[in-house]
């Protein structure tokens, strides 16, 4: 199903399509949700006079996608040869809407990025062939305007909005040499110089590129299929950022364990990660890639940014339970925490305020139907399909930006016809022989409240070298009236510990445990080694990953140190 209606002029409320084996329909918007009377082969209906433009006998066709203007269909059917082994016919096929007369018809085998990329206002048109990308000019497909060359180009991603136009390249790495990206301007491709950035990195096997709504940075998502260390399921990610201006940056994600999205807000301004092994953390970074606002974590998996970009919404679908934190981003405040069981779609409405979540067949067959949301977390309107029926999609009328205006942030949830379900609460396996038996409230992992919500806000910040040295006096300081506390009371037993052994150092315990002993010794090498790594830093050394892990320790292990001393 292609979508293609955009307007220029505000309506009461986007159109909703769905399609799904009681066919396709449109439905209107909030707040009334009836059945709308537009609508068969593939038909092409304009929305505004309800008027059939055209029908195409395209039986076998399974992809459809409207250019930017609506001016072209783009249309895929699989790939086949004849029998004696000739070449087949293209299978791509362009189409004037306007007309229904063809374009251009093109050979494309591969499903994967089988559509062409146009410019938002259909300037150029872009597909990758071979080892070029192909750009045509004004929707003139008879002829190549230019070509981008690279030795085995894998992917490239146009930038949005307008002139001057922008494209990032990958091209995957081979015999020891490291993959990498790069940024060019439109039509600016040839010489040693003409890239306006470059990224290269080992660990990839392919790649996410992600423009920002201003075209001036993008950020990479660099996966391996397989995680050599073991540790992760999923492979290996690390996020790279990469500016039109030259500048470059690895992102530094404070929790180990896979990337599950990564999304720009409108603002272009700042991003959003959701990493780590479950419990996921969530974490806002600036344009430094140093992190804004830290969201903690939790069962999530996805981030969805309102269109205006003033809220948030984390969530946790797929194999979790359908969780939705919203936030307004502005002053980091929780607005609501729904919950959207076994849904397979996400969607904000283009007005900014109300969300679509949907259960579709193929990923699940069983319970599809979909749900319409105001962000403060009412259901507003609910449809269930039959049991013996099936959802295969759904999706919001697309409109312009603009058209909607901003809204004021509520935190009160709105009325709504639709009763409240309590969400169904599953109750974790217990063992035959302990189902009689009290249950214990330990949990596997302990989550990690929103920065603004821990018992001391603003710890977390890195301390500088003065605060670090002082930390480290009244830490000294606390440890050696331990120690005195300690002596004293040595001297009240009945029984005085032998004098042979020597107590010329702080770091020589006292405990008569060796084992807590060794733990000390342990500990304040590894802190004497974090202090060493940051004073590199501090001289501007730049330091491996395992390295920026083993600092963000030191807090911890300075609490670890603590406790044992005071245990002493």
């Amino acid at each position: 199903m292609g979508f293609s209606f955009r307007d220029n002029m505000a309506p009461s409320t986007p159109l909703l399509t769905v399609r799904g084996s009681e066919g396709l329909y449109m439905v209107n918007g909030p707040p009334h949700f009836t059945e709308s009377t537009l609508f068969s082969r593939i038909n092409v209906i304009n929305v505004t006079n309800k008027g059939l433009l055209h029908s195409f006998d395209l039986p076998k066709a399974v992809c459809l996608e409207f250019s930017p203007k609506n001016t072209v269909l783009a249309t895929w059917q699989p790939y086949t040869t004849s029998k004696d082994g000739t070449a087949g016919i293209p299978n791509l096929q362009l189409y004037d809407v306007k007309t229904g007369t063809c374009f251009k018809s093109f050979i494309q085998k591969k499903m994967q990025n089988w559509c062409p990329s146009w410019s938002e206002d259909e300037t150029i048109c872009a597909r990758n062939v071979n080892n070029e990308v192909h750009f045509f000019e004004n929707n003139n497909f008879n002829t190549i305007a230019n070509k981008l060359h690279l030795q085995k180009i894998n992917d490239f991603v146009l930038s949005p909005g307008p002139q001057p136009y922008k494209v990032a390249v990958y091209v995957p790495g081979s015999k020891g040499a490291p993959s990498f990206v790069r940024l060019y301007q439109y039509p600016n491709f040839d010489g040693p110089h003409a890239a306006l950035a470059n990224k290269s990195f080992f660990k990839a096997d392919k790649v996410t590129m992600l423009w920002n709504k201003k075209a001036t940075a993008v950020l990479v998502i660099a996966s391996t299929d397989v995680d050599k260390t073991g540790a992760s399921y999923y492979g290996e990610q690390t996020l790279h950022y990469i500016a039109a201006n030259g500048e470059s940056a690895v992102v530094q994600l404070p929790k180990n364990g896979p990337i599950y999205d990564v999304v720009w807000n409108s603002s272009s301004t700042e991003f959003c990660a959701v990493y780590g092994f479950m419990p996921a953390k969530a974490t806002i970074f600036n344009l430094k890639c140093d992190p804004v606002f830290d969201f903690g974590t939790g069962p999530r998996n996805a981030a969805y940014y309102s269109p205006h970009g003033h809220i948030l919404v984390l969530a946790g679908f797929g194999n979790l339970r359908g969780q939705m934190e919203v936030w307004d981003v502005k002053n980091y405040k929780l607005i609501s925490k729904p919950v959207a069981s076994d849904s397979t779609y996400f969607a904000w409405c283009p007005d900014g305020e109300h969300i679509l979540t949907a259960t579709c067949a193929p990923r699940l067959r069983v319970n599809n139907g979909y749900k319409i949301w105001h962000y403060t977390g009412s259901v507003l309107h609910k449809y269930d399909v039959p049991s013996n029926g099936e959802l295969w999609q759904v999706s919001w009328q697309p409109f312009l930006d603009g058209i909607f205006p901003v809204k004021t942030i509520t935190y009160q949830a709105v009325p709504s016809d639709v009763p409240s379900e309590e969400p169904k609460v599953a109750t974790a396996y217990r063992p035959p022989a302990l189902r009689n038996k009290p249950i214990t409230n330990s949990k596997l992992h302990e989550e990690e409240p929103p920065q603004n919500m821990k018992p001391q806000a603003g710890n977390d910040k890195p301390l500088s070298k003065t605060a670090l040295k002082n930390q480290r006096k009244h830490e000294a300081k606390k440890a050696a009236k331990q120690e005195a506390r300690n002596e004293k009371s040595a001297d009240l037993a009945p029984t005085p510990a032998p004098q042979s052994t020597p107590r010329n150092t702080i770091s020589q315990s006292t405990s008569g445990d060796p084992e807590i002993d060794k733990k000390i010794k342990n500990l304040k090498k590894k802190l004497k080694a974090i202090e060493q790594l940051k004073e590199q830093a501090a001289a501007g050394k730049q330091l491996e990953k395992n390295q920026l892990e083993k600092i963000q320790k030191e807090k911890a292990l300075l609490q670890e140190l603590e406790d044992l001393e005071l245990g002493v």
